[in-house]
C-alpha cells in the first residue's frame, strides 16, 4: 500500500480571531489524498477552551522549551500548538522558525499567515503544479501575494491572480514589494518571495529556514535571494489557490503591544521598533549593502549553489546602490530577467525617489490664506536640485489639503541617477503682501 505524500503546514500566529476559521477551512477543503502535519506558533493568551469548544480534540499537553505545547485532532489531521505568551513573541520571522522546528521530513512544505481561506482540493492543486514545473526547475516554490477576502463574506473573495514585483527601497535602504494582475496557462517565473504563502519540497525547511532575529520588514527579500542562491527558483501560480485577508484594520497587532508602555513595564524586554531595527540592519548586511560587523550564521546566510550577483542579474537591482533597471518601474514591471545578452546592464540602473511628505499646518510659519505660491525642492547632500514642484493658492486648496485642513500632504515620484540620492526637501513660500517668505526644511 503507497503512503500518502506528506504536507508540513507552518502557521505563525498572533492575537489572530482568525486562525480557528483558517485551522477549519484549510482541513475541510484538502483532498484527504495527503498526509497534513499542521504546526502553530500560536502567540497569545493560552487559553485553549478556543479549540475544544471548536471540535478539535486534546490528544496530548506537555511543556516544550518552557512554553505549554497541545497537540490536537481534528478530521484526524495533527495539529501541533506551541503556547507563548504574545509579550513574549519576537516577531513573525521568530514564529515561523519556532514552527518548523517540528518539520519531521514530510515530502512538502507549506507556509500560510493564521488568515487564509481555501480552493477544493487546494493539496493536490499545490502538488500537480509543483510536480509539472520539475521540467523546468531542480528546485521549483510556488509564491505569490493570494487575492484577497473578507472574513464572513464569501462574496468578497476577488477572483485574480498577481506576481511580485519591485515597489521600492524603504528609507532603511530595504527592498519593498507589491504585485501585479496576470493572466496565464501555467505559472509564471519571479525572483521574489511572499511569506504569506509559500509551497515547495520539504527540503526547503533544511536550505533555507526562517532567520529568527528578521522581525516583519525585510523578511520576503532576504527569503527571495537565500532560496535563489540555495538553488531553488521561484514561480507564481496562474490559478488561485487560497485566499489572504490583508489590512486586518481594528485586529491585534505586534506593534501596538510592544510599545513604550510594555518596555517601561517589563512586559517586553525590547519594542517593535527595537528588534525591527536591528534586522532591518541584518538584512542589509545579507544584502551586502552594509559591512557586516557580526557574522550571520551560515544557515540564515546565502546558499552556495547560486551568487547574490546572479540573483542581482534575474532582478535587475543593485542593493548597494539601492538601484533597478528601467524596465522594472516601467509599465512592464519586469521581475525576472531571462538573461542581458552579454550588457552591461548596470549602466542602465536608475534610482527611484517615492516620498510622501505630511506636514502639520501648525508646523508652518505662514498663513495659507496670503499665500501665492509654494516652492518645493528636494536636493541631495551637495544640495544640487534634484526635484522641483511649484503649487500655487488654489492646487494647494483643492489638492495637497483636500482630505485635512490641518495637514499638507506632498506626493514626490521621480528618477535620478544612481549616487544622486535626495537628502532634504525646502518649504518656500511666496506671499502676497511680503514675498518670499522663511524656509522650512525636513530631512528627505
Amino acid at each position: 500500500m503507497d503512503l500518502k505524500p506528506g504536507i508540513f503546514v507552518s502557521i505563525a500566529s498572533y492575537r489572530d480571531t482568525e486562525l480557528l476559521p483558517t485551522l477549519h477551512d484549510m482541513i475541510n477543503m484538502s483532498s484527504g489524498s495527503c498526509f497534513l502535519r499542521i504546526a502553530v506558533c500560536w502567540q497569545d493568551k493560552g487559553d485553549i477552551n478556543l479549540f475544544l469548544k471548536n471540535g478539535m480534540a486534546l490528544l496530548e499537553e506537555k511543556i516544550h522549551n518552557g512554553h505549554p505545547l497541545y497537540i490536537f485532532s481534528y478530521c484526524n489531521v495533527e495539529i501541533t500548538i506551541l503556547s507563548i505568551h504574545y509579550f513574549h513573541s519576537q516577531g513573525a520571522c521568530w514564529a515561523r522558525s519556532i514552527c518548523e522546528k517540528f518539520y519531521h521530513g514530510e515530502d512538502y512544505f507549506l507556509q500560510i499567515d493564521s488568515h487564509c481561506r481555501f480552493i477544493k482540493n487546494w493539496d493536490k492543486e499545490m502538488m500537480c503544479m509543483l510536480t509539472l514545473l520539475k521540467d523546468k526547475s531542480h528546485h521549483p516554490v510556488l509564491s505569490s501575494y493570494p487575492p484577497a477576502y473578507q472574513p464572513g463574506d464569501d462574496s468578497s473573495r476577488k477572483n485574480f491572480v498577481s506576481r511580485l514585483v519591485f515597489r521600492g527601497f524603504s528609507n532603511e535602504k530595504i527592498l519593498q514589494l507589491s504585485s501585479v494582475d496576470f493572466k496565464a496557462d501555467a505559472p509564471v517565473r519571479g525572483s521574489y518571495l511572499a511569506g504569506g504563502f509559500i509551497f515547495a519540497e520539504g527540503s526547503f525547511v533544511v536550505d533555507v529556514p526562517n532567520d529568527p532575529q528578521i522581525f516583519f520588514e525585510g523578511e520576503e527579500i532576504a527569503m527571495a535571494a537565500r532560496a535563489y542562491t540555495s538553488g531553488y527558483d521561484i514561480w507564481h501560480p496562474h490559478k488561485i489557490l487560497l485566499w489572504h485577508f490583508y489590512g486586518r484594520k481594528d485586529h491585534n497587532k505586534i506593534w501596538s503591544d510592544h510599545n513604550s508602555e510594555a518596555k517601561n513595564t517589563g512586559a517586553v524586554d525590547k519594542a517593535w521598533w527595537d528588534r525591527d531595527r536591528d534586522a532591518k540592519k541584518r538584512v542589509r548586511c545579507l544584502l551586502e549593502n552594509e559591512s557586516n560587523e557580526q557574522s550571520i550564521d551560515a544557515r540564515y546566510s546565502l546558499g552556495n549553489k547560486r551568487s547574490l550577483k546572479e540573483f542581482e542579474d534575474i532582478t535587475g537591482v543593485d542593493f548597494r546602490l539601492c538601484s533597478v533597471l528601467p524596465e522594472v518601474v516601467e509599465k512592464e514591471r519586469c521581475a525576472f530577467f531571462v538573461s542581458h545578452n552579454g550588457e552591461d546592464w548596470r549602466k542602465r540602473l536608475i534610482r527611484l525617489n517615492k516620498k510622501t511628505l505630511s506636514l502639520p499646518r501648525a508646523k508652518l510659519e505662514f498663513s495659507f490664506t496670503d499665500i501665492v505660491k509654494l516652492h518645493i525642492g528636494v536636493y541631495n547632500k551637495n544640495n544640487d536640485l534634484l526635484e522641483k514642484k511649484i503649487f500655487h493658492a488654489e492646487e494647494i486648496k483643492n489638492t495637497l489639503m483636500k482630505e485635512s485642513e490641518e495637514e499638507l500632504k506632498i506626493e514626490f515620484d521621480f528618477i535620478t541617477s544612481p549616487g544622486l540620492n535626495p537628502s532634504v526637501i525646502r518649504i518656500s513660500p511666496y506671499l502676497r503682501n511680503e514675498g518670499w517668505g522663511n524656509i522650512f526644511e525636513v530631512a528627505w
